[in-house]
């Protein structure tokens, strides 16, 4: 079993920078997948970034966002610059495991509100 434990949202004037992070705990041996989705009020959930093989980014936070790893902490993070009102949603940490028993899981964080208001 894995845990996910979100923390760093809030609320943020248009233009500031919010830092996420996501701490996993549990039997993990490695991660296959680490990512960030949102989902705004009466949207679809929708990836924001991920690590994997390779690092991928949706457009609309492309050059404003960044995604990385503490593997020494089983933490991901999302650094969110220049955060737009548009950006307000409810953000979901994703990670795809591969636990110490050789079981594949798919764990999904309590997700955390942002909000960028004036």
């Amino acid at each position: 079993q894995v845990q996910l434990v979100e923390s760093g949202g809030g609320l943020v004037q248009p233009g500031g920078s919010l830092r996420l992070s996501c701490a996993a705990s549990g039997s993990i041996w490695r991660f296959n997948v680490m990512a960030w989705y949102r989902q705004a009020p009466g949207k679809q959930r929708e990836l924001v970034a991920r690590i994997s093989a390779s690092t991928i980014y949706a457009d609309s936070v492309k050059g404003r966002f960044t995604i990385s790893r503490d593997n020494a902490k089983n933490t991901v993070y999302l650094q969110m610059n220049s955060l737009k009102p548009e950006d307000t949603a409810v953000y979901y940490c994703n990670v795809v495991v591969e636990t110490t028993t050789n079981v594949v899981g798919d764990y999904w964080g309590q997700g955390t509100q942002v909000t960028v208001s004036s």
